[in-house]
């Protein structure tokens, strides 16, 4: 089974992404597609997940980083176990300068084809280590928590969250737990702190 990780801020980029790599044909082996919009959440996936290919934008998160370096725990954890794709849809030097650190198996603009796209997934699977791999692969976190997860990252309260889920108020408290116990925190304000000296 084929497993690809999808990092992007944009919805539409993800849902069209994941619709054309869940097409018939366009690979030999039954594909699994995860989309994320969270930086945290796709570090998390790539460590535990650990996808055969990451395809992500980091553009779209630029703004949420006190620092590039910040990135350097979610590109180690891609290159750790998978091959990296990036997307470049706009320009920052510091964080491109920052990303030559990594290995990466390539790197494309969002305005290049598809088939430009399904060369550069061609020759990246073809180079990546051959791992024994599981018969089922599942998401870390449900539909349902990584919406409450998205959420809370925003600072929505518990309240607005139940109110805009259409859940109960204690509901949105163990989805809190239960993410908290899956990604490792060690309290609810985790999310919002900075990565510490060691790992940015």
């Amino acid at each position: 089974m084929l497993k690809i990780l999808l990092i992007d801020r944009c919805c539409f980029t993800r849902l069209g992404l994941e619709i054309w790599l869940n097409q018939a044909g366009l690979f030999s082996t039954p594909v699994v597609v995860t989309g994320l919009n969270n930086l945290m959440l796709a570090k998390e996936h790539a460590m535990q997940w650990q996808p055969d290919l990451v395809i992500a934008d980091l553009y779209g998160f630029a703004g949420d980083l006190h620092h590039v370096q910040q990135l350097s725990s979610l590109l180690m954890a891609c290159s750790d176990c998978s091959k990296l794709i990036l997307f470049q849809s706009g320009h920052n030097a510091d964080m491109e300068n920052y990303c030559q650190q990594f290995p990466i198996a390539a790197r494309l603009a969002k305005t290049d084809s598809l088939a430009k796209l399904a060369q550069s997934i061609d020759t990246a699977l073809l180079a990546r280590p051959v791992y024994s791999e599981p018969q089922t692969a599942a998401p870390l976190l449900t539909r349902q928590e990584e919406k409450v997860l998205s959420l809370w990252m925003e600072g929505t309260n518990n309240h607005c969250i139940a109110s805009r889920l259409g859940i109960n108020g204690k509901t949105v408290y163990t989805y809190k737990r239960n993410i908290r116990m899956k990604l490792g925190m060690c309290n609810r304000f985790t999310p919002f702190l900075s990565l510490p000296e060691g790992i940015r």
